[in-house]
């Protein structure tokens, strides 16, 4: 060992950032267990010296009446002899043993169980550093590229970007300078294994941060984020104080601050929507640049039904449904997209369906229908007492309208089940209806339309 370890601990201290004790306690661990190697077993202490720069080693026995352990016991009358007069029975007392007693490979045992010490409290301390920073953006250098995972040096250790964690399209070479999101911190064998990501949605919330003081400072609250990395994404955001624009202030002034956000992130296109508490406006908010025209919200499943003008039908779903997806994830909500032109066709077909019950007029049907009952079959497996808990409906009239559509049901049933045999009418064959001019004319139209189609596809 050196003679003056002060300077070793010093400087070792200084390059690894690592507290002073944490060393000293490290080498002291280290002399104790080489000390075991040479004296067998004796029961030996070992503190470092600070004055003097050195690791002292002490042996330590227990004074006793007599002795059954010499390697660990000493009797009164030799403690008191040799080593403290005023000693009692049950003392430990410490003398200490001579450094040169150790052999070359016990100091080499040492010397490799510093640097080992060391090593790990180094780990440990990178660990918890990075454990207390886990959801922060850093800024490292790519080091190498290993099965398309990219390893990105820190500074004072290595971090693992996967390629499940990297833009599409993004592309990186040794050297290039890379900022990314701690995603996950664990300790291993091998030391802290610590993984970036540049999709998650907590890596463009922390862009925000950097680029808006406001968001920084906690006045602009990002409520939420959805991304489809390296495409579009979508953030909410709610300010706290009233005279500041939550939009405005991640926008910018002429979009910088959204531009700086979008240039980090290769062009991902990025939709600021001012959050607020009522769940179908936010829905209406997040489904934007689409106009809605009714929102019919389903608690019970936390779901929503927009309905939205046909011409608004392809924006509010999106390339391959992109712009409902991110918005179902940024309002937690399950979104289901529906043109006008389609829900009046719904509509249009369950009125048909519930004026076919016996007794059913259209206003009765068109309650129904408001409720949610879409078919007779509906209203079949209905429970009595839920339909007399509709407004209008009483309990004789919600059971009478039950059994119709159960009557309904079962005839459409039996119907399915056993069709009659197609007859020979005075009209013509089984099947065909109208007089023999009027076929005629149906056959005539039907050429005509064939010809016409034929020509088209020419």
């Amino acid at each position: 060992m050196q003679p003056d370890l002060n300077r070793v601990i010093e400087q070792v201290s200084k390059e690894k950032g690592m507290d002073r004790q944490v060393i000293i306690e490290a080498i002291e661990s280290a002399m104790l267990s080489a000390a075991r190697r040479t004296f067998g077993q004796k029961q030996i202490e070992a503190k470092f010296n600070h004055e003097i720069g050195e690791v002292e080693l002490f042996e330590i026995k227990t004074v006793v009446q007599t002795v059954t352990d010499p390697e660990t016991e000493i009797t009164l009358a030799d403690a008191r002899a040799n080593m403290d007069p005023e000693a009692q029975e049950g003392d430990e007392l410490l003398s200490k043993l001579p450094a040169t007693s150790f052999g070359r490979i016990a100091a080499q045992v040492a010397k490799q169980s510093v640097i080992q010490k060391v090593r790990e409290a180094e780990r440990e301390l990178i660990y918890n550093e990075f454990r207390d920073r886990k959801g922060e953006i850093f800024s490292g250098i790519v080091q190498r590229i290993e099965r398309k995972n990219i390893i990105v040096n820190l500074g004072r250790t290595d971090a693992v970007l996967p390629e499940k964690e990297q833009i599409p399209w993004e592309r990186y070479r040794q050297g290039d300078r890379i900022r990314a999101f701690v995603l996950d911190v664990e300790m291993s064998h091998k030391g802290p294994q610590i993984v970036l990501s540049r999709t998650h949605p907590g890596f463009l919330i922390k862009l925000f941060e950097q680029e808006a003081p406001e968001v920084y400072e906690g006045i602009i609250e990002i409520k939420g984020a959805a991304r489809e990395p390296g495409s579009r994404a979508k953030i909410a955001v709610h300010s706290t104080d009233p005279d500041v624009d939550p939009v405005g202030a991640c926008v910018g002034m002429k979009g910088t601050r959204v531009q700086a956000v979008v240039q980090e992130l290769r062009g991902e296109r990025v939709d600021i929507v001012p959050w607020t508490p009522d769940p179908a406006e936010y829905v209406c908010r997040a489904i934007l640049p689409a106009k809605v025209s009714k929102i019919i919200l389903d608690e019970d499943d936390h779901a929503m039904e927009i309905i939205v003008p046909d011409d608004q039908l392809s924006l509010a779903i999106g390339k391959k449904g992109q712009n409902v997806r991110l918005a179902s994830r940024l309002t937690a909500w399950r979104l289901d997209v529906r043109s006008e032109s389609e829900i009046e066709l719904e509509r249009t077909r369950a009125l048909e369906s519930l004026t076919g019950m016996t007794g059913i007029g259209d206003l009765t049907a068109e309650l129904l229908y408001q409720q949610g009952y879409k078919s007779a079959a509906d209203v079949a497996e209905a429970d009595e007492a839920t339909l007399a808990e509709l407004e209008g409906i009483e309990a004789d009239k919600a059971q009478a309208i039950l059994q119709a559509a159960q009557d309904y049901v079962d005839e459409q049933a039996a119907a399915e089940a056993d069709p009659q045999e197609p007859v020979d009418t005075p009209d013509g064959p089984a099947g065909q209806t109208g007089s023999p001019q009027s076929a005629l004319v149906g056959q005539a139209a039907t050429g005509v339309d064939g010809a016409q189609a034929a020509s088209e596809e020419v």
